[in-house]
């Protein structure tokens, strides 16, 4: 008995040591996509370019991670997941230590966008989890793991503002650079080598290209034709190029023996709900992430601002990461002993319940940081439900590539969010000392606008039907 209790412990320590990898690994890739935030109004001086060319620094690293991300996944279920992690990882050290030796616009866009290739490692470690760990720890483990993707953003923000206004902002760029290796020698420690899922399978390089045309051309017509003009010849040229290579697209992935993203799996209908209401999570954790910051730092004089600095602020969010790490335990509880689908259900509803709070409660930097921690409780809840609802419904063999499109459904959630606010907060805004800043209403729109797309997303997710049984 004692020998097997042993080896029991032994068995549990080794996936205790998997899971705290793999979480490390995706809050800190997650971390480095808002890291340059705080950096926005330095960029220009330190790049020596212009504010619209710098903004392109956070802008490409979504592109980057949308369009590697299923290409990541994939290479997940044809490799060794452990190869794959490392390697996605080592790219996001390249692109760390790219940016902190930039001295111009150039190195840093293409060491940004190296780091956003880094997101892979959130869809690819949770097929990895799905693979090692037993059903009893798997939804803890993966509401962990998925809601690293909120968790590193929101907690990276108030180190990043710190870093940016007393030390030197090379600093996030090495830091981010230690903490990718230490994750790669604890990889290579802690994950055990397992054969590929399809090991048979192919990499569909065309089906890549076409899936790169058509995400870029989307996301970038979604983002800038707020700056570009929504009539624009580039806005209106790019929404046509996306309308065209998507079906091209479509039709060539359907007829390859071994496609980057199987679309008749991502057809079924308990896959295409998922993501849908995935898009309207996504929406609804944006749309927090740019109203609140606003409010809290807006001077006072305006009526609605809390005049908080910028390490203020970060601060004041935090908590809602750390109720977003908190609440995976209950999440991973949920999942097990009520099922995915109404665990997602219920962080849908907890969202709304946030924003609906926040109506009432931004006029002080207390009742800001308790909406804030409500809506990120409810956004934790939902992301662990979504890779649980796509796993219960996809083959063994395309774990990667589904949770890669999942992940990829929730950035094209926040990138439109991003449009669709800064359209409403451009539009109701007001002058402030020559300055046009928000105006209340248009961010009470903004909150209205948080509650219901998590509405929308309630109402989805609660059309998910029981999972289509496959057989790997």
């Amino acid at each position: 008995m004692g020998g097997r209790t042993r080896g029991g412990d032994a068995v549990r320590a080794e996936q205790n040591g998997l899971i705290v990898v793999l979480a490390f690994g995706g809050i800190v890739m997650s971390l480095t996509q808002t890291l340059v935030i705080p950096l926005l109004g330095m960029l220009p001086a330190i790049l020596g370019t212009s504010a619209t060319n710098a903004a392109w620094v956070v802008t490409v690293t979504l592109l980057a991670g949308a369009v590697a991300g299923p290409m990541m996944g994939r290479l997940g279920d044809l490799y060794p997941k452990k190869n794959v992690l490392i390697g996605v990882t080592a790219v996001m050290v390249i692109g760390s230590v790219l940016c902190a030796l930039s001295t111009s616009l150039w190195p840093m866009l293409i060491g940004r966008a190296l780091q956003g290739v880094g997101i892979g490692v959130i869809p690819i470690g949770i097929a990895t989890m799905r693979e090692v760990l037993p059903a009893a720890r798997l939804g803890p483990a993966i509401a962990l793991m998925s809601s690293s993707l909120g968790v590193g953003g929101a907690l990276g923000l108030p180190a990043a503002a710190a870093l940016a206004q007393y030390g030197s902002w090379q600093w996030m760029f090495w830091g981010s650079a230690v903490l990718g290796l230490a994750i790669m020698v604890l990889m290579a420690l802690r994950i055990r080598s397992l054969p590929a899922a399809k090991p048979d399978g192919t990499l569909d390089l065309i089906g890549a290209v076409g899936l790169a045309v058509g995400l870029i051309s989307l996301l970038l017509a979604v983002s800038k034709g707020a700056d570009w003009g929504w009539a624009s010849a580039l806005t209106l040229g790019l929404l046509a190029l996306a309308a065209l290579a998507f079906p091209v697209w479509g039709w060539w992935v359907l007829r390859h023996p071994s496609p980057l993203i199987d679309l008749r799996v991502a057809a079924r209908r308990p896959v295409l709900l998922t993501n849908i209401a995935s898009i309207l999570v996504g929406m609804g954790l944006y749309a927090q992430l740019l109203v609140i910051p606003q409010i809290l730092q807006l001077p006072v004089a305006t009526g609605h601002g809390l005049g908080q600095s910028m390490v203020a602020m970060g601060l004041w969010i935090a908590p809602g990461g750390l109720a977003m790490m908190a609440v995976s335990p209950i999440s991973g509880r949920l999942i097990t002993t009520r099922g995915p689908k109404p665990t997602l259900i219920l962080g849908s509803l907890v969202i709304a319940s946030g924003y609906a709070s926040a109506m009432f409660l931004m006029g002080s930097t207390w009742g800001v940081m308790i909406a804030a921690v409500i809506t990120s409780s409810g956004v934790g809840l939902a992301y662990g439900a979504m890779p649980a609802l796509i796993m219960s419904s996809v083959p063994h063999s395309e774990m990667g590539s589904a949770n890669s499109v999942n992940t990829l459904m929730r950035s094209i959630g926040t990138t439109t969010a991003a449009a669709v606010l800064g359209v409403i907060l451009t539009q109701m805004s007001m002058d402030f000392g020559g300055l046009f800043v928000p105006t209340e209403t248009g961010f009470r729109v903004g909150l209205l606008l948080g509650c219901g797309v998590a509405l929308a997303a309630a109402a989805v997710a609660s059309m998910i039907p029981p999972p289509w049984e496959t057989e790997d």
